[in-house]
């Protein structure tokens, strides 16, 4: 019985731990969030003139149609993740 009582307090002790750590991570990245969005500034937007392709554009429309099986709705397209700088 005492290696029973033993290895529940362990197991409790553990995901105790396991929850502390995991809350400081997403309050960690909280404040990471807040202190970029309000000491940062927002990154130019030069693209903003330029039309995306209309034959991009019809197969972006194809593919959500058919993945979503008609019920998506495009509402904005960007290119994200490469910056000319």
């Amino acid at each position: 019985m005492e290696n029973l009582n033993k290895a529940l307090f362990l197991l409790v002790v553990g995901m105790l731990t396991v929850f502390v750590i995991l809350m400081l991570v997403v309050a960690v990245g909280n404040l990471i969030i807040l202190f970029t969005n309000r000491f940062l500034p927002p990154p130019d937007d030069a693209e903003k003139g330029k039309h995306i392709d209309p034959k991009k554009l019809a197969v972006i429309v194809a593919a959500v149609d058919i993945v979503t099986k008609g019920k998506g709705k495009i509402a904005n397209i960007e290119k994200i993740g490469t910056q000319n700088k």
